[in-house]
């Protein structure tokens, strides 16, 4: 268990890093964020933070980064709360409305609109015909993690390995996210992958994810997920 005031510490570097892939310091923390405690207070929170193994120093000059745990934490967090209709609700639903006549269609229209609006590579499957739709290249590669040629390898294995078997996702009720090691297949320790069934118009059932790096944008992306869900309940 870690306090309330190091849940707030930690959801802030978290945060930080997500925006802006380098390690966070304690300097920076003290002249962005208001903890109502003095500079080396926070440098103690933050030493306890990673030595029970919510955070890491790459460098010993360096800012701290999130762990698995560390992000694990963060999102348990996020999935505890109430998340708001997705900014363009309506415009995504009048969209898919138009849509649901042609399976095919609306999925590929959701897949683009999923990658783009989520900056992440984004998959969908549709279960009954065992086909992927898959996009994103274009958004994930703009990433700096992606700037390693051995990464974008990696990743290419990731979604091989994903369309090959992605029931060892176990994906159940809900939204389910793997974070680093959580993830299943090998190789894919640098990723994270939210995803969840879905139940399209025509009754034929599949599963939407977004794939991307650990660091990616978990509350936006739960955000959206849950709207696309919401929509094609009305549908």
């Amino acid at each position: 268990m870690i306090t309330e005031r190091q849940t707030e510490i930690l959801s802030s570097i978290i945060q930080e890093y997500i925006d802006s892939a380098e390690p966070v310091s304690s300097q920076l923390l003290e002249k962005k964020h208001y903890f109502g405690i003095c500079p080396a207070t926070i440098r103690i929170e933050m030493k306890k933070l990673t030595d029970d193994g919510f955070l890491f120093q790459p460098h010993i000059s360096s800012g701290r980064v999130p762990t698995d745990k560390g992000y694990r934490f963060f999102v348990d967090d996020l999935l505890k709360k109430e998340t708001p209709d997705f900014d363009s609700f309506l415009e995504i639903e009048e969209s898919l409305k138009g849509d649901q006549e042609d399976i095919f269609k609306l999925a590929s229209h959701l897949t683009k609109f999923l990658s783009q609006t989520s900056s992440n590579f984004a998959i969908l499957h549709i279960s009954e015909r065992d086909f992927f739709l898959k996009e994103g290249w274009e958004e994930i590669l703009k990433e700096p993690e992606f700037k390693e040629q051995a990464l974008i390898l990696d990743f290419t294995n990731f979604l091989k390995n994903l369309e090959e078997d992605i029931e060892a996702l176990k994906i159940n009720s809900g939204i389910n996210i793997r974070i680093g090691k959580e993830n299943p297949f090998p190789k894919a320790d640098d990723f994270s992958i939210i995803s969840s069934r879905c139940r399209f118009p025509d009754e034929e059932k599949g599963i939407i994810s977004l794939l991307g790096p650990k660091r990616m944008q978990y509350d936006k992306n739960i955000n959206l997920i849950n709207s696309v869900l919401k929509i094609f309940e009305k549908l």
